[in-house]
């Protein structure tokens, strides 16, 4: 299955594993590329430049496909310091593909020279002209079904990526929402070239979140997300759980971003994948959490994907009149 990102990224399959804080380590991420899809090491899971470089060189030992790391710039003190390092230990390392969140411009001239692939995540079409003005190879274009931020404005994959195919002239990579071949091969007919996939990874064999989230996925309904943080204009689609309605108590009777930071804060998610704690945090996840009937290992997932994929073009084909 050759499309404009296989070809960009040099992998066999159109499906790149989304960046989860501190999931996204080598053996996961050296799964997905093995199994002929793009892995993506979450830079943010390092406190420190040598620690993801560390990470980047134990990926190499695991794999020798390409693979990528995700570095969402963030606002804060001290912030674009360590994205900065982050970029180093990328170029340095001379990993092909960095994945990036909020505005990559002043790192674009150094990525180019080093020729670092640029994928750029957007939740919207303004955004995504935004990223292909300032040299992104590629756009991931998130839906409101996707699981973590998937933007202010409420609109769908289905929307979201024909429009995007339509005004861009870098390819498009859909998510949100996506969880099996029906997915893929929707995504690819509404003009993406390929789908991001980080709900769906999260419950394989592969995956270092507890037992009990992958179990509590596999009875979940579509409808068992909330998206949480709109009050402070950032939203997130989250497990519906004791924390997320804690979360939009507090949204309700206008908590500050701070308080509301004391609860959903990244370390607190650490812990909960951990100790498999449902309730104890905030856990991104997407609507297709509905889609997951199984656990089973990255290969198998990316292996069945494709397969399925043959036998919905092969349908697809014999309903030509």
């Amino acid at each position: 299955m050759k499309t404009k990102i296989t070809e960009l990224l040099l992998i066999e399959h159109p499906i790149i594993q989304g960046g989860m804080q501190w999931l996204s380590r080598a053996e996961f991420v050296a799964s997905v590329s093995n199994a002929g899809g793009l892995g993506i090491i979450s830079a943010a899971t390092f406190p420190s430049k040598k620690e993801l470089i560390e990470e980047i060189r134990r990926t190499r030992e695991l794999t020798d496909k390409p693979f990528g790391v995700n570095i969402t710039i963030l606002p804060g003190v001290g912030q674009k310091d360590k994205a900065i390092q982050y970029f180093e230990a990328v170029i340095e390392e001379n990993v092909l593909v960095v994945e990036t969140g909020r505005s990559p411009e002043s790192f674009v001239p150094e990525l180019k020279k080093a020729g670092v692939k640029l994928i750029h995540k957007v939740p919207s079409i303004r955004f995504a002209k935004k990223a292909e003005s300032i040299g992104a190879d590629a756009v991931i274009i998130v839906g409101y079904e996707c699981g973590g931020h998937p933007g202010m404005d409420d609109v769908t994959s289905l929307v979201l990526t024909p429009k995007a195919a339509d005004t861009l002239s870098i390819p498009v990579i859909s998510g949100g929402g996506f969880a099996d071949a029906r997915g893929l091969i929707a995504a690819l007919a509404l003009g993406a070239e390929g789908v991001v996939m980080g709900t769906r990874f999260l419950a394989t064999t592969d995956c270092l979140a507890h037992p009990k989230f992958k179990e509590w996925m596999i009875q979940a309904e579509e409808t068992d997300t909330v998206i949480i943080e709109r009050s402070i204009q950032n939203t997130a689609r989250v497990m519906k759980n004791v924390t997320a309605e804690k979360v939009l108590e507090m949204e309700a009777r206008g908590a500050t971003m701070e308080e509301i930071l004391k609860v959903i804060g990244s370390g607190v998610r650490r812990r909960c994948y951990i100790e498999g704690d449902l309730d104890g945090g905030t856990i991104s996840m997407g609507q297709c959490v509905g889609l997951i009937y199984d656990i089973k290992s990255i290969k198998d997932l990316i292996t069945n994907i494709i397969t399925e994929s043959e036998i919905i073009l092969d349908r697809l084909q014999n309903i030509r009149r």
